[in-house]
């Protein structure tokens, strides 16, 4: 066992509440962690869900004061799972009480929020930072990135990417992910920042420019839930009777753009492409090399090499789960026995421990002052769909 442990905050217990809790669970028992996890404190509104929460998953101690929690001595991590309008005042607080804080996407529900945020982190020096965008750990996108860091790629000409989900039909209820005020954006910031992150991440450049924007609300209203979401997107949410809601988020954004190395760049992001469950990939197409990565299909990655001789030069598909070439197999099964969403949470909270004891994670990891940068992205996307004209990320302050 770790000679060091670290004491955890978890503020929210639906979605992202099951994912981390698996992950602090299992971390331990599949790699060799500098630091133990304790599952100290899990925090929500509703005490009867969180009792049953804690007991299911194993946290010691349940609270509805999630203040009082971040203040607590005992707490090394804050983590905050909550709708995006809550992260804002938990980070901050969590910061100023000299806590690490881990945070999921996006950063925040809007450039304001998120910039507050970014400038607390550069406060609290001796405190690290963490954005959970765990597809960053999917082994497949990040052979990619280390492919594109050995010069395989070479020169990036193109960025395809989308991520196009099918769940949010007009039965749907108002829930929290259609709320302007609490979510801030709907597909743009849900699904929108993945693709952003995934396209710095993987080519090591920055987005320039977005040149264009468009998105469509295809519902424009909802009736009022009776009831929340239980622990997924959508599901176990219901609606009540009669009463509507305007809907003030995008259902879809697509928007074009370069990167700081002159390549041009797709981005699309729905929740009404029938037929697509969670269909998040991209293709980046360089001078020596392509590849492509469909989360529907992620243990594998498509990689083309320019370089191979035209007699035997085609589109290689790697099942990406060969230890030690391939990135976090070591800590699973054998070839071939392949992962899932899961383990994405648990590679990265590997990770963020091997960051918490000073040692280099197997690849980088979001910071605050990264995912601000990706923030950046989806405001001026946003401006850019508004005002019908190219905005520059680095402009929007």
């Amino acid at each position: 066992m770790p000679a060091k442990s670290v004491n955890i905050c978890l503020i929210g217990h639906k979605f992202m509440g099951r994912a981390h809790s698996n992950a602090f669970l299992k971390v331990g028992r599949f790699f060799d962690v500098p630091l133990e996890p304790v599952m100290h404190t899990i925090v929500g509104r509703n005490r009867p869900e969180l009792e049953a929460f804690a007991k299911r998953w194993g946290w010691a101690r349940a609270s509805t004061d999630w203040q009082s929690s971040v203040r607590d001595p005992a707490i090394d991590l804050v983590d905050v799972g909550t709708p995006n309008d809550m992260h804002r005042d938990m980070c901050i607080a969590a910061l100023e009480a000299g806590k690490h804080v881990a945070c999921e996407k996006p950063l925040a529900h809007n450039i304001d929020h998120a910039r507050q945020m970014r400038d607390a982190a550069r406060k609290a020096r001796n405190c690290r930072t963490f954005v959970w965008y765990s597809y960053r750990r999917v082994p497949a996108v990040a052979l990619a990135h280390q492919l594109a860091r050995e010069g395989k790629l070479g020169r990036i000409y193109h960025v395809r990417a989308y991520y196009l989900q099918d769940w949010a039909g007009p039965s749907v209820p108002l829930i929290w992910r259609f709320d302007k005020k609490v979510a801030g954006s709907g597909s743009h910031g849900d699904l929108g920042a993945h693709i952003i992150d995934m396209c710095r991440f993987i080519t090591g450049e920055e987005i320039a420019e977005v040149s264009g924007c468009i998105t469509e609300t295809f519902v424009k209203e909802r009736l009022i839930p009776s009831e929340g979401s239980k622990g997924g997107i959508a599901g176990g949410a219901k609606a009540g009777k009669g009463r509507r809601g305007k809907v003030l988020v995008d259902d879809a954004t697509l928007f074009l753009a370069r990167l700081s190395g002159g390549a041009v760049c797709s981005f699309e992001a729905t929740r009404f492409a029938t037929g697509n469950q969670n269909k998040n990939g991209l293709e980046i197409n360089g001078e020596h090399g392509s590849v492509m990565f469909n989360f529907e299909d992620m243990n594998h990655l498509s990689y083309f090499d320019a370089t191979a001789p035209a007699k035997v030069r085609g589109w290689r598909r790697i099942m990406v789960t060969h230890a030690p070439d391939h990135p976090y197999a070591h800590a699973w099964w054998p070839d071939a026995h392949i992962v899932g969403y899961e383990h994405t949470f648990i590679n990265q909270t590997f990770d963020m421990l091997l960051a918490m004891a000073g040692r280099k994670p197997t690849v980088p990891l979001a910071d605050f002052e990264d995912a601000w940068k990706t923030q950046q992205v989806l405001e001026a996307a946003m401006i850019s769909a508004a005002e019908r004209c190219p905005v520059r990320p680095s402009d929007v302050k």
